[in-house]
């Protein structure tokens, strides 16, 4: 097992700057931190190296051991943590879709971290996220997806695209909008079918909407909307794939 502790060591240095999305994006990794994140993210082979300054739970072949002054410096949480891991992106692709989710500019990481973690608890098979969404790999989105994001295919790419070519496919797709819309009752669920959710302060863009096959709002009292991620539960478990 190797052992680091200087602080100026060149990985300590390295590790550090992947809390820069800059340097996650140059190098294709990313951190973890604690026990049940690197357990799912071992399921996925996606781990590099297991970093910690006590006895590793884990039986793998990359363990360096820090001191606890090292972990802290490279750590991204105000609470003590004892385990990180360097990973490597996710490269997964959807094989058999029925249900798809769209993310129209999300910009706060727990709300990204909970539709995809909602995504996969009513067994939707693929997320969809549009160039302008924040970044999937920031710590507090993946802190937020409980491990889920290992499980899920999650794609960055232009929705528009997305949405003609599912459908092609035969999918409906289904835009969250307050205008000109249709409640749960009225859209009924078929086969395949695409969500969209959007930004939280402006909502699922023209275009997007005007592409859609429905538009869908949540029947409520006394707000007219509710938060991008309790939305997306509702019309996720209303419309949960089998």
């Amino acid at each position: 097992m190797e052992s680091i502790t200087s602080l100026q060591n060149s990985k300590v240095k390295k590790w550090t700057a992947l809390h820069k999305k800059k340097e996650r994006d140059n190098t294709g990794l990313f951190l973890i931190e604690g026990e049940h994140l690197i357990q799912e993210a071992l399921k996925e082979n996606i781990v590099e190296t297991i970093i910690t300054d006590e006895q590793c739970p884990f039986d793998f072949e990359n363990i360096v051991q820090v001191s606890p002054q090292i972990m802290r410096k490279i750590s991204d949480n105000v609470s003590a943590v004892h385990l990180i891991a360097v990973c490597h992106k996710l490269e997964k692709q959807p094989d058999m879709v029925s249900r798809a989710l769209l993310l129209d500019g999300v910009q706060d990481p727990g709300n990204l971290g909970t539709l995809i973690r909602t995504a996969v608890s009513f067994s939707f098979d693929v997320v969809y996220v549009s160039e302008d969404t924040c970044d999937l790999y920031n710590d507090k989105a993946i802190r937020s997806t409980q491990g889920a994001l290992f499980h899920m295919p999650v794609i960055r790419a232009n929705l528009v695209d997305v949405v003609k070519q599912l459908q092609k496919d035969g999918f409906t797709i289904v835009a969250t909008s307050l205008e000109e819309s249709e409640t749960m009752s009225e859209i009924p669920k078929s086969e395949h079918m695409g969500f969209i959710f959007g930004n939280e302060g402006q909502g699922v863009s023209k275009v997007l909407q005007h592409e859609a096959n429905h538009r869908l709002r949540i029947e409520m009292h006394g707000f007219e909307s509710l938060n991008v991620a309790v939305a997306g539960g509702i019309v996720m478990y209303q419309y949960r794939g089998k």
